[in-house]
């Protein structure tokens, strides 16, 4: 199969392949059942890229950190960075015995940017998603520190994946006001199992040119 075809997430001026790679296997911090070994997890990504497809979505937590570095390396062994769209995500902890060392708030966000970075091999992020509401940080800190994200040039795009309906329209209003970056789309679960974002997000979506992109498409 070969896409040759894209869409804008939402009204962002990014162009993504209908199909995105979740790379949260890419790892072996988890154990069976949620590995694979890394000379087929590399096969796989090349021939995802291969097939015209662009959008890699990772995140921090996947196999402890281990999971951003495979990527970062099959990114490097491969070249062409700017072609793919690379996304990874924030908030669930990192360090057990930090009290900061998880959740969505600016410390957490600003070490987890710099983290994958290193970890991706790569001086920038096209979509950076904070991963989880962890119900405590205020959607004020964390669109300013998304918006600060953008203008040191480290970040592209911003989005919240799993987050309630009444933050995003929150969210939304306080770009406007401030002139901050505005989300570029929202992660949800979306399945014929789980089709609850039917009666609040996409509507939501619709109306603001909010983009969505769903997770777990075979419900598990």
């Amino acid at each position: 199969m070969n896409i040759n075809h894209y869409r804008m997430l939402g009204r962002s001026g990014l162009k993504i392949s209908p199909l995105a790679f979740g790379v949260g296997t890419f790892g072996n911090k988890w154990g069976d059942g949620w590995s694979i070994e890394k000379k087929d997890a590399e096969a796989i990504f090349n021939a995802f890229l291969d097939g015209g497809m662009n959008h890699i979505d990772a995140a921090d937590y996947y196999q402890s950190g281990e999971s951003e570095e495979w990527t970062g390396e099959f990114i490097k062994n491969r070249g062409g960075r700017d072609r793919i769209v690379l996304a990874t995500k924030y908030t669930m902890s990192m360090d057990s015995k930090s009290a900061n060392g998880g959740g969505n708030g600016r410390k957490r966000a600003l070490a987890a940017v710099e983290n994958s970075l290193r970890r991706l091999q790569t001086d920038y992020i096209d979509l950076f998603y904070a991963h989880h509401w962890d119900t405590l940080t205020q959607p004020e800190e964390v669109m300013r520190v998304f918006n600060g994200l953008v203008e040191s040039g480290k970040v592209r795009y911003v989005a919240v994946s799993n987050f309630p309906g009444w933050w995003l329209g929150e969210a939304g209003i306080l770009s406007q006001w401030h002139g901050w970056e505005p989300l570029a789309a929202i992660q949800m679960e979306y399945n014929l199992l789980e089709r609850s974002i039917e009666g609040e997000y996409i509507p939501y979506a619709e109306k603001t040119g909010l983009g969505i992109l769903t997770w777990s498409p075979l419900a598990n």
